[in-house]
């Protein structure tokens, strides 16, 4: 736990349209100006609401091109391009630079120095491929029979994925002191508890039209496991977080939703 990062720092600035600007200039390439420097503890509560407008126009094109007959399979490639540009596809070079370092370093120095590195190896485009499959083919499988409700609950699970996968900065320290996720500072425990429970709400409520409640839950419950799973991986193998880490973080997560709802509704 990085008890630490919270002491002695002034107060998050109360604005919260400014912190909402914030969280999706972290999350996300949206002409929204501004080039303030991102501070994680500030944005945490304001994570869901960023990732309701980062989000939406994805999942309303899934929706619309399958109810305008369009094959599933091609409207989920559509959408899934759609969030990509949307995002600046930064999870994805998490991902990609995640597996890379973490996989193809023999030591805890030289899987940071990989991270660090913007090429990608192997293991990164590997992941990268098998990622966009997995979402692509999850997404057209609930889209065929459910457009609306499979789009809205893809909408949830990017909500609650992005508040989730904040937890390696709220229980960990930087593995890099002089990194860039080490200048956005740390989160507290109160702020990324606050993000979590109305991401929670949101994307539970998003999900349950497809789901229902008992699925809802059980998707939040698969979620939670799947980023205790990958903090401590990250914990063994670098010792603390990057944004690299963070952002693969969140495609895990939510691959593994997507995984879960596919075979719930099938």
């Amino acid at each position: 736990m990085n008890e630490d990062h919270s002491e002695h720092r002034p107060a998050p600035p109360a604005d919260p349209i400014e912190s909402v600007r914030m969280a999706l200039r972290f999350f996300s390439r949206l002409p929204i100006g501004g080039m303030d420097r991102p501070d994680l503890d500030r944005i945490a509560p304001w994570v869901p609401v960023a990732g309701i407008a980062i989000g939406i126009l994805p999942a309303l094109m899934l929706a619309t091109l399958v109810l305008l007959g369009v094959p599933a399979l091609f409207a989920a490639a559509v959408a899934v391009a759609a969030w990509v540009i949307a995002t600046g596809a930064m999870a994805e070079d998490g991902l990609a630079d995640a597996m890379d370092g973490l996989f193809g370093g023999a030591d805890r120095q030289r899987r940071l120095d990989i991270l660090k590195d913007p090429r990608h190896g192997t293991y990164g485009v590997s992941a990268l491929v098998l990622s966009f499959i997995m979402r692509v083919s999850a997404l057209a499988s609930l889209a065929f029979t459910h457009p609306v409700t499979g789009a809205l609950a893809w909408l949830g699970i990017g909500i609650a994925a992005r508040s989730l996968a904040l937890w390696l900065p709220a229980t960990m320290s930087a593995a890099r002191p002089d990194g860039a996720a080490a200048s956005a500072g740390g989160v507290t425990l109160t702020r990324f508890a606050t993000g979590a429970a109305i991401a929670a709400i949101l994307g539970g409520g998003a999900v349950a039209p497809l789901a229902g409640l008992v699925g809802a839950l059980l998707g939040l419950a698969i979620m939670g496991a799947a980023i205790l799973g990958w903090r401590a991986v990250c914990h063994v193998l670098v010792g603390g977080y990057t944004g690299d880490l963070i952002g693969a973080g969140q495609l895990i997560l939510e691959i593994a939703a997507l995984g879960l709802f596919m075979l719930w509704v099938s």
